[in-house]
């Protein structure tokens, strides 16, 4: 013998979150961290099932070091060992410098005092 049950076309229940009354096919079922919780809820209480919550669930591999890596061999413009040398462009007011970050400043800064001359017709 078979289960059989009604079409519920005009069956009405209860949202299990908010608990107003609705239709029985507008209500939708909850998921969390994609199982099913058989929680009823209407459209404006539904929501889907959020992507943060499987964090876990997936294997991430995310490997940061690099297999045989070869330090930077390059010579800078001034024949120093490091194309990466820090060049700062202003004087820091009130750093000691305690680990050796600031080097020999080699940026020149130039400037012009002018007249600018404006005319309306």
């Amino acid at each position: 013998m078979t289960t059989r049950f009604a079409s519920a076309k005009k069956a009405l229940a209860l949202c299990d979150v908010c608990g107003f009354q609705y239709k029985l096919r507008e209500l939708k079922n909850l998921f969390v961290k994609g199982r099913d919780t058989n929680i009823k809820a209407c459209p404006e209480c539904w929501s889907p099932d959020h992507p943060q919550l499987k964090l876990g669930e997936f294997p991430v591999d995310d490997p940061q070091a690099i297999r045989n890596p070869r330090p930077d061999q390059s010579l800078g413009p001034s024949g120093d060992t490091s194309s990466r040398n820090i060049q700062w462009g202003w004087n820091l007011v009130g750093l000691d410098d305690p680990f050796g970050l600031i080097t020999d400043n080699r940026l020149v800064g130039v400037g012009h005092i002018g007249q600018v001359t404006v005319s309306i017709t």
